[in-house]
């Protein structure tokens, strides 16, 4: 009688094909999110040809919606609240950068207004956020 033998195989590697598929979705993912959370707040800045502005941890970003409410870390308040917390991170750190946003329908004294109150507390390094202007 005639005895079969079975042997048994290896798999000496591993099917990649799903974690490759899964990378790529999660990575559209972001893609597709990571715009949307830097700019949240509703703000259409002007358009202008100037210079990037490199941010950095240390810079606090202040923005005025076109009716006039003031926003900073996505918390409306009020001019009297901005100068307090302003001077709250000049004791922090003098070196801190402040950039305003400011929609195209907001006032320029109301824009002016904010500059000065932010320029009284402390804060010698106020740059304007405006949009890259597009020629055609």
């Amino acid at each position: 009688m005639a005895r079969r033998q079975f042997t048994r195989s290896t798999f000496d590697s591993i099917n990649v094909t799903p974690l490759i598929d899964t990378l790529f979705f999660l990575l559209i993912i972001f893609m597709i999110t990571a715009p949307l959370l830097e700019y949240s707040i509703n703000v259409s800045p002007p358009s202008m040809n100037a210079e990037k502005i490199n941010a950095d941890t240390q810079s606090k970003t202040i923005n005025v919606r076109s009716d006039g409410e003031i926003l900073l870390n996505h918390q409306v308040i009020t001019m009297d609240e901005l100068i307090q917390i302003l001077n709250g991170y000049k004791n922090e750190d003098s070196e801190t950068k402040v950039f305003l946003r400011a929609d195209r329908n907001v006032s320029w004294g109301r824009v002016v207004q904010i500059l000065k109150s932010v320029k009284s507390a402390g804060f010698p390094n106020i740059f304007l956020v405006t949009t890259e202007e597009t020629f055609q």
